[in-house]
């Protein structure tokens, strides 16, 4: 350990000794441009976003409660045991005036008996309140997430639908929250918020807790003010239904809540006045993987079907005439570029730095890079946690955290390059677990 160090300080004496031809300089433009060019402007937008946000609620009235449209909730059910009770019983007693028809579709029903028998135990709890409605639908074949959502969309009556996930719960003014927002025939559909609620489990849980609140409620709502909000989160979704049957649903397939943004934001270019919504006040909570091995997981699949969905599926999509302006440079810049292309280039720039400069110039630029994304992600902390936090004594601890951020952002990015990698030469959103790999073979893409 004390080499590392001797070798550090013998890399900033360099550095300091000559700052202008110094050898860490030389390696360290060839980094700079891909994260002024690639990365800079995105951050620069979002925190433009959250501070317009801001001063646009300091200005608005207090909202009145007068817009009670049926809402419908399919809850997409798998494997979720007893633990489905505390997401129906979260819908149920939710604080809204209107009717909540509440749709829980159990997929593979036959082999989640559990989950299936404390649905049912439901039943008479939800008939007992006023204004609230339990349907339960058994598929006893499973056939994946899309075939559940587009089962109970076939059910639902509502005049706004929510695509939830069995093991995430709500805060009880959700739905009086997100379906004010429907009185605007503009808004198509909303992303609601998420929190991981198992975040004091371990400390790869917390770090996700961390992320969740910077990179979804912070990064969405600044994406949301210019009408650019990147996805639509599969856990909580919540669609206008006449625009949803103009798509005719989700798409068989993986990623289906990418899916579904893209094909939505097909409509943007003709149609400008059209919005897809962020709200930070209107919040879920799920639990997000506990274990390394967990959360790699996880994002080999999500990091993977970004590839697919942007290179493969919506390839054609890309184009200002179909997504309109704003959206096609955000989705270039958030899409293409943060999310694959930069990772990749992270990567290959890693293993280049590793093999060609010193030891002492390789941490000298890692430190320069740590310090960036510390203070992108304090700065972005801060922002979000003073303004946007709906708990911000819950969140105030994750300060402590901070310090990990960059490194577990700069793991998980190059993980995401591998995800991208893997996807090219193994196709592997054909071996998603979101569906059997007969249902995804038999999709087009």
């Amino acid at each position: 350990m004390s080499d590392w160090l001797l070798l550090f300080i013998h890399g900033m004496r360099a550095f300091l000794d000559d700052p202008l031809v110094s050898e860490v300089w030389i390696i360290v433009f060839k980094f700079v441009p891909m994260i002024v060019f690639f990365e800079l402007p995105y951050y620069v937008l979002i925190f433009s976003g959250i501070l317009r946000y801001v001063m646009r609620r300091r200005e608005e009235i207090p909202f009145t409660p007068n817009f009670f449209p049926r809402v419908s909730c399919i809850v997409t059910c798998y494997s979720e045991g007893r633990d489905i009770q505390l997401t129906i019983r979260s819908l149920a007693h939710q604080l809204y005036q209107g009717h909540i028809q509440i749709i829980a579709v159990l997929d593979g029903a036959a082999v989640n008996k559990s989950t299936y028998r404390a649905a049912y135990e439901m039943v008479h709890e939800v008939a007992s309140l006023p204004e609230r409605e339990l349907t339960i639908i058994p598929k006893w074949q499973r056939g994946g997430r899309v075939s559940s959502l587009n089962a109970g969309k076939n059910v639902a009556d509502g005049d706004v639908i929510m695509s939830l996930d069995g093991d995430s719960s709500f805060d009880n003014n959700m739905v009086a929250n997100s379906v004010r927002h429907f009185a605007d025939d503009r808004v198509v559909a909303l992303s609601g918020g998420l929190r991981v609620r198992n975040w004091r489990d371990s400390p790869v849980a917390a770090l996700q807790g961390l992320e969740y609140l910077v990179s979804i409620i912070g990064a969405r709502t600044g994406l949301s003010e210019f009408n650019t909000v990147n996805n639509i989160s599969g856990a909580f979704g919540i669609f206008r239904r006449s625009f949803l049957e103009l798509l005719y649903g989700w798409d068989s397939g993986t990623a289906e809540d990418l899916d579904i943004t893209m094909r939505l934001k097909n409509y943007f270019g003709r149609h400008k006045e059209l919005r897809i919504i962020f709200d930070p006040e209107v919040m879920g909570h799920t639990d997000a993987p506990d274990t390394l091995l967990g959360y790699f997981k996880q994002r080999l699949r999500w990091d993977g079907d970004l590839f697919y969905m942007y290179f493969r599926k919506h390839w054609l999509a890309f184009t200002p005439r179909l997504i309109g302006w704003p959206n096609f440079l955000v989705t270039v810049l958030s899409g293409l570029f943060f999310q694959i292309v930069t990772p990749v280039l992270l990567l290959f720039y890693t293993y280049f730095l590793l093999i060609t400069a010193p030891l002492w110039a390789v941490m000298v630029v890692m430190m320069l890079v740590y310090c960036f994304y510390l203070v992108i992600g304090v700065i972005f902390y801060l922002l979000t946690l003073l303004f946007l936090s709906g708990r911000p004594e819950e969140d105030k601890w994750f300060l402590f955290l901070l310090p990990l951020m960059p490194i577990f952002t700069l793991v998980s990015r190059i993980w995401s390059a591998f995800a991208v990698l893997w996807e090219i030469v193994g196709k592997a959103h054909l071996d998603s677990a979101m569906a059997p790999h007969w249902v995804l073979r038999k999709g087009k893409f």
